[in-house]
Formats: C-alpha cells, sequence, structure tokens
C-alpha cells in the first residue's frame, strides 16, 4: 500500500558526517572531505537511491576550537561549496546542489548571481542555504575584528533575502529573443532594473543572468533562534534544524509552520527536515556497538571537555569507566543540558567515558537500529508532524552511506514512504514546491 505523504531525505555532506570519529572509523576515507573521485561516488550513489538534495554546510574560518582538538578534526579543509557543486552537476543528472552562503559576510549581488550559475548549470538543482554566520573567529578573515551582533546579523539578512530574490527576478522568462534575423537578442523592456535602497544595501542591478530554470533556487534555512525561525516563516521552503526527540521536533514543527502560516503562507510550503545520524545494521545490538565504537573514536581530552560544558561541570577527574557520579555539584549553567546528559546515561547505561565519546562526537538526533526499527521511527516523525523528512548524517563513509541506500531506502520504498523514482527533474519539482512567479513580470 502506497502511502500518500512521502519522505523528504536529503544528504548532510559537508563535512561528509558531523561525527568528529568519522574519519577513523575502519574502512572510511580519511580524505573524504577533500577528494573528488571520493565525492562523485558519494553523490552517484545519493541519486541513485533517489534522495532529494546533496547538502552543503559551509564556514568561513577553521573552526574556533582549542589546538588538542582542532588538530584531530577532519573539518579543517574541505571544498569550497560553489566550485564542487557546479563540478558535482555534471556527473549527475537530478539529485539536488544545495549551498550555504553567509549573508553576513558576503554580497547580494555576489550570491544571487552564483546561485542562478548554479540553477542553469545543473538545468534547475539548485538551493541556497542561508545562514547568518554564527563563528565569531570568521570576522577576523573579512578585515574586521568585531562579529556584528546576533540580531543585526538577522536584520541583514532578511534585507539580503530580498536583494537577492529581487535580482532574480531581473529578467522576465521571455526576455531572451535570440532572433538572428531581425538582430534582435532580448526585449529591454522585460528586463527590470531593481534600485534597492535599503538600511543595509544599495543595488541597482538588473542581475546579469537571465531567470534561472527554478525562476529562484530553492532557499533553505539553518537556525532555531527566535529570529532564525522567524526569517525561515518569512523566506524558507526547507528548514535544516536539530530537535533531539520527537516532542521538541513536534513544537519547532508546529512554531515554525504557524508562523509562516501568520506571515500569509501556506504550510506546505515550507519542509522541515531535522538532521539525523543513522546507523543501520541487521539487529538492533549490532547497531548500538557501532556507535559505541565509533563513539570511542574521539580522542578523549576532546570528548571530556564537551562532556563537561554539558554538564556545567568539569568532569575531567570522574572515573571514565564507571558511572556518572550520583552527587554531581550544582551549576550554573544549562539545566536542560544537564538533563539530557543525565537522561541518555541512564537510558543506555554508559560509563563516564562512553558518555564524553557521545558528547564529543555527535550528541544530536540519531537512528540506530535495523531497516525496519529506523522506518517505524521515521514514519512516527512524519505521521505525528514532527517532520516532513530528515536531513540525512552519515555516521562513517562510504560504509555509513551504502547502508543507509542498500538497506534503509529499499525498506522505506517498501512501505510507500520514500519515492522509487523522481517524478521530476528539478529540486523544486522534488520537493513539492511551487516555481515563483516572477514579481515584476507575474
Amino acid at each position: 500500500m502506497t502511502q500518500s505523504k512521502q519522505l523528504h531525505l536529503t544528504a548532510f555532506m559537508r563535512p561528509v558526517s558531523l561525527h568528529s570519529g568519522a574519519w577513523r572509523f575502519p574502512g572510511s576515507y580519511p580524505d573524504a572531505n577533500f577528494n573528488l573521485a571520493h565525492l562523485k561516488t558519494f553523490i552517484q550513489k545519493l541519486e541513485a537511491a533517489k534522495f532529494d538534495a546533496f547538502f552543503m554546510a559551509d564556514h568561513l574560518a577553521v573552526l574556533n576550537m582549542p589546538v588538542e582538538a582542532l588538530k584531530r578534526s577532519h573539518t579543517i579543509t574541505s571544498f569550497e561549496p560553489f566550485t564542487l557543486l557546479s563540478a558535482l552537476s555534471q556527473v549527475t543528472e537530478k539529485i539536488g546542489l544545495a549551498a550555504t552562503a553567509s549573508t553576513t559576510y558576503d554580497e547580494p549581488y555576489h550570491v544571487a548571481r552564483r546561485f542562478a550559475s548554479l540553477d542553469h548549470i545543473s538545468n534547475g538543482r539548485a538551493a541556497w542555504n542561508i545562514v547568518t554566520t554564527g563563528n565569531p573567529e570568521s570576522s577576523k578573515n573579512f578585515s574586521t575584528d568585531e562579529h556584528m551582533q546576533h540580531g543585526d546579523r538577522y536584520k541583514r539578512a532578511r534585507e539580503f533575502y530580498d536583494v537577492v530574490t529581487g535580482l532574480w527576478d531581473s529578467f522576465a522568462d521571455d526576455a531572451l529573443i535570440q532572433n538572428p534575423a531581425t538582430g534582435m537578442y532580448s526585449d529591454p523592456n522585460k528586463i527590470h532594473t531593481l534600485n534597492h535602497k535599503g538600511d543595509e544595501f544599495q543595488v541597482k542591478g538588473p542581475l546579469n543572468i537571465a531567470r534561472s530554470p527554478q525562476g529562484w533556487p530553492v532557499i533553505v534555512q539553518a537556525g532555531q533562534s527566535e529570529p532564525g525561525k522567524q526569517l525561515a516563516a518569512e523566506t524558507a521552503e526547507a528548514v535544516f534544524c536539530s530537535p533531539r526527540d520527537i516532542e521538541s521536533g513536534k513544537q519547532l514543527y508546529t512554531d515554525i509552520k504557524g508562523r509562516a502560516v501568520a506571515a500569509g503562507r501556506k504550510r506546505d510550503e515550507i519542509k522541515i527536515l531535522p538532521a539525523a545520524l543513522i546507523i543501520v545494521a541487521d539487529s538492533k545490538e549490532d547497531a548500538q556497538h557501532e556507535r559505541l565504537k565509533l563513539d570511542s573514536l574521539v580522542h578523549y581530552d576532546t570528548a571530556i571537555a564537551s562532556l563537561s560544558v554539558s554538564l556545567g561541570t568539569d568532569a575531567s577527574d570522574f572515573d571514565p569507566d564507571e558511572p556518572l557520579p550520583k552527587d554531581l555539584p550544582e551549576t550554573n549553567a544549562s539545566k536542560s543540558g544537564r538533563e539530557g546528559v543525565l537522561r541518555l546515561a541512564a537510558k543506555e547505561n554508559l560509563t563516564v567515558r562512553q558518555l564524553a565519546g557521545r558528547y564529543g562526537g555527535f550528541s544530536g538526533l540519531a537512528f540506530v537500529g535495523t531497516p525496519e526499527s529506523i522506518a517505524d521511527e521515521m514514519s512516527q516523525w512524519l505521521a505525528e508532524e514532527a517532520a516532513d523528512g530528515f536531513t540525512v548524517v552519515f555516521p562513517y563513509l562510504p560504509k555509513g552511506l551504502n547502508d543507509v541506500a542498500d538497506k534503509l531506502v529499499p525498506e522505506l520504498q517498501r512501505r510507500g514512504l520514500f519515492r522509487k523514482d523522481y517524478a521530476g527533474t528539478t529540486l523544486r519539482e522534488h520537493l513539492g514546491l511551487q516555481r515563483p512567479k516572477n514579481q515584476f513580470f507575474g
């Protein structure tokens, strides 16, 4: 029996795994973030599995962490998103290509031109992930020591979006005549000069590239702060987010979709796609063993520092091979973060070392089990309106990706929860999104 509502699946691929131990896992490619041959293989496997999109996060500075942790990080080198996705567009046909571009450390004209170009090059598969860049170290790479304040970054982002989408609508769909006989290449009456003058930007336009196949590349937004949720509700068509469980997922889903309706949009114009680490095995016990093995590959010094932050107390003197002490000191740090650690420790009977590996590796939402058990959980999230799909985080590559593509996806397809083939060729068609009308030419 085919379900009327199906999951959307995008693949989080930059870095190729968010788990800090991924590059050390047996059989993994340590250079996966920075090896074009591997990345070609990954995206072709994802396209064969009918994933909606290949999603690239980005950062504009080497991560702000101690040298001891930084020297063990597999995220310090990777390709610039547009360069890589342009190359990958030539070895794929249908999978979407989503790239991050900062509204804090870039200019609207540059972003509009790059994404319009990628959309043309890929025949309608581009998506722009709007980020305001949270890492304060980024400012030092852009001629300023002062990182823009949180509220100011979102104010700039909202105007940035207006300018970019205005530039994307510079050309009517039929503005290019291209008639050799008459010598007419374009109709000037169908090219719009934006003349934007706002608090942050003054941009004349028009954009020097014709309207792209999707009209606009798909708009993705990542962020769960109050300004972030409001920006998503007003602008995004897909939201990359990180609820830790189904209840918080339902709250976030209802919140963002409600804000979207209040902003004059329809609920189905925006897809909520939480990040989820997925480990698939033939039994739940085998999957849990894989998770513990992966977590054990996080260096203890890095891991215990992360656990200490979550607990709000220094855990470095705790016995690593015993459970957490029962008499933990009180703290002024996040109570919810501390309670989350205690719940996890009790639920899975983890030692301090195992907890540290979890918090130093990947502590977000995870589906760890058999194809059947994971399909059950995903189906519940979809049915109870906690998600429209997931942004899949692979635990290690290539094995983790192959397990999802070869074991989980067929189970989802068997249940009618995921497509067996693409219905169209553009990312908008994959996500069930309308092509936006041109705001100047209809």
